[in-house]
């Protein structure tokens, strides 16, 4: 941790003044809201021994509106094709190509989610030797994984980046505009004329429109003044209330607008976009302070070791806190337990910040790429790395809660995932100085 603070001073003092400050700020801010969203509505239970838990918005549907607040994918989405669109624009500029881009870019994403493939499995080996209830642990390690989710979607969009910058400079806001319109006719096909797997679809033209506009933000085709930007924010909010309230969509941003999602998930995402543009210039102003520039670095020096191991936080804090009585278990519907919800995420923080203190070193690690002429066999080991790898995040993904064998995890996909890193880490290595 003092190596970390080191560097924070460092990377503050180095930023140039030319940087989009606003943009590490709104990344920043939507993993920690996506975190302290899902430890607040994690509801867990110990009855006989065993150790279960459920989604509380599944109950505390007063809670439908708060979720447009908390429903901050797009904000990710959106800041990563700002990022990747500048780091694209900057390699291709050196004389780099599409394959050495994401080989540089996913080494960052898949050195701490490999850490969680490799330890997971092994802290559920030896749950099993040691005795524990193979549902208990079936079920820690499904909890652990529920970010994996987040990260294949992200993923396969990075690895898609290449095509979808070219395509960008081709035709600019109208390549996010055509997605949207599919996704509108997806949601018309799946839930008017109840077409069959079409909706499927939208799991990857909504994040990819998103992660556009992120491209469009980066070369300034999306500059409204403050008033305007408000104007469309007030448009947007007018029409979720039309599709959700008055039409057809549920009003929760979690759940049935997600999987797979919606019209009314997109037009939350126009309209949390125009309200970051309309925030921006006074975010840039004063992230000028010495102060807040910090925390923003360092949050986002660690953010993927956080949102990755913040679920294993919170399996871990159930295991330790409520079979042993020191948390309470009132009824989700109760004003207990809300109040109860305050020593429970303080208990997750705990847990995280010690599981970041472990694994943050892998995270901050960096690995250097020199350009190299076009080689086939890297080319192709980079393709065959990353079928493998999405294919063994989506085979954990999908699995769901249950005993999965002892290794927590759906063995396959982890076998599928860690091949398919080697052969990355293999082909990077072609690519890299000698030294690590």
């Amino acid at each position: 941790m003092r190596g970390l603070a080191a560097l924070v001073r460092d990377l503050a003092v180095r930023t140039p003044d030319s940087r989009e400050r606003g943009v590490d700020l709104w990344r920043a801010l939507a993993i920690c809201l996506v975190v302290f969203g899902h430890w607040f509505v994690v509801a867990v239970t110990y009855r006989d021994g065993r150790l279960a838990g459920y989604n509380a918005l599944d109950l505390l549907r007063w809670m439908d509106p708060v979720t447009w607040l908390f429903q901050v994918m797009p904000i990710f989405f959106l800041v990563g094709g700002y990022a990747a669109g500048a780091s694209m624009a900057s390699h291709r500029a050196s004389g780099g190509d599409g394959v050495g881009w994401v080989l540089k870019r996913t080494d960052r994403l898949l050195r701490p989610a490999t850490a969680l493939f490799l330890v997971l499995p092994l802290v559920s080996l030896a749950a099993m030797a040691a005795g524990v209830n193979s549902q208990l642990v079936g079920h820690a390690a499904w909890l652990a994984s529920i970010p994996l989710w987040f990260l294949l979607a992200y993923l396969v969009l990075m690895l898609l980046t290449p095509l979808l910058h070219a395509l960008h400079r081709r035709a600019g806001l109208a390549v996010p505009g055509v997605m949207v319109l599919l996704v509108a006719i997806a949601d018309l096909l799946r839930r008017g004329l109840h077409v069959p797997v079409v909706g499927l679809s939208t799991y990857l033209l909504a994040w990819m429109a998103i992660y556009q506009l992120g491209f469009c933000w980066r070369d300034g085709l999306l500059r409204l003044s403050t008033g305007k930007a408000l104007a469309v924010v007030a448009g947007g909010l007018v029409a979720l209330v039309g599709l959700t309230v008055v039409g057809p969509y549920p009003v929760a941003m979690v759940g049935h607008n997600t999987a797979p999602p919606t019209l009314a998930l997109m037009t939350l995402a126009i309209t949390q976009i125009a309200l970051i543009l309309a925030l921006t210039p006074a975010a840039n102003r004063w992230l000028r302070r010495t102060g807040p520039w910090r925390v923003v670095v360092a949050v986002n020096a660690v953010i993927l070791t956080v949102f990755l191991w913040h679920m294993t936080a919170a399996a871990i804090a159930a295991a330790l806190l409520y079979p042993t009585g020191v948390l309470r278990q009132p009824p989700p519907q109760s004003a207990a337990w809300v109040l109860w919800r305050a020593p429970w995420i303080a208990a997750c923080v705990l847990a995280l910040v010690v599981l970041v203190a472990l694994f943050a070193r892998i995270e901050l690690r960096v690995t250097r790429l020199r350009s190299v002429e076009r080689d086939l066999w890297r080319d192709g080991a980079t393709v065959g790395g990353s079928v493998a790898v999405v294919a063994g995040l989506l085979l954990v993904a999908v699995a769901g809660p249950g005993y999965h064998g002892p290794t927590g995890l759906p063995w396959r996909g982890v076998l599928l995932y860690l091949c398919g890193a080697a052969v990355l880490r293999v082909a990077r290595r072609r690519s890299a100085p000698a030294s690590w």
